[in-house]
Order: C-alpha cells, then structure tokens, then sequence
C-alpha cells in the first residue's frame, strides 16, 4: 500500500496551480509508477476529475522503501499546456505522441 504524506502545499496564482511536495512510503517495493502516484493523491486530496495531476519529479531513496516527489495540480488544461514542457504531457497521457521522425 502507498502511503502519502505532504511535506509542502502552495498555491501559485499566477500560474495557476498547486504545488506539491510529498513523501511515499511504499514498503520495500520498488519505485512507484506515476499512474500509482496520481491515484494515490487523487484519493488523499479528494480531487475532482477535470483538475490535471503532473508528477514533475519522482526520487527514491536507495534501500529506504520511501520516494520523494514533486507535484503540479492544474486547474485547467489549457493552464498545464502553457507552463509544462511537451514531454512531461505525453509521459502523463495529455497530449498523443506524434509518428517516428524521418531521417
């Protein structure tokens, strides 16, 4: 089971979301995977379905069982699309992945 607990949360008006500094505990296992993290923090938070959940950074402490994560939750997606780089969204499901690049 993954345990969340928020070391940081502010609100960041001009930009127009929430950051998150968290710690997960997940017991031995391996590293969790970000679906697992967006969930976890969906359930904790009670967020409601049209907010977008980035996990910008995902650190584990070697042999700790605990992982260390920086997290944006944007209020809309136009907002998310402006201020996160292109990568960051494909990884999170947000925008599709084009076809193979030629040369």
């Amino acid at each position: 089971m993954l345990e969340v607990s928020i070391v940081s949360d502010r609100y960041n008006r001009l930009v127009g979301r929430r950051e998150l500094r968290v710690v997960l505990s997940h017991g031995g296992k391996g590293t969790p995977s970000r679906k697992d993290v967006v969930e976890a923090l969906k359930n904790l938070l009670n967020l409601p379905e049209n907010q977008i959940i980035l996990v910008k950074k995902l650190l584990t402490e070697y042999g700790m069982g605990r992982s260390t994560a920086v997290i944006h939750v944007y209020d809309s997606l136009e907002r998310a699309k402006m201020f996160e780089p292109a990568y960051l969204l494909k990884r999170h499901g947000i925008l599709e992945e084009r076809g193979e690049a030629k040369g």
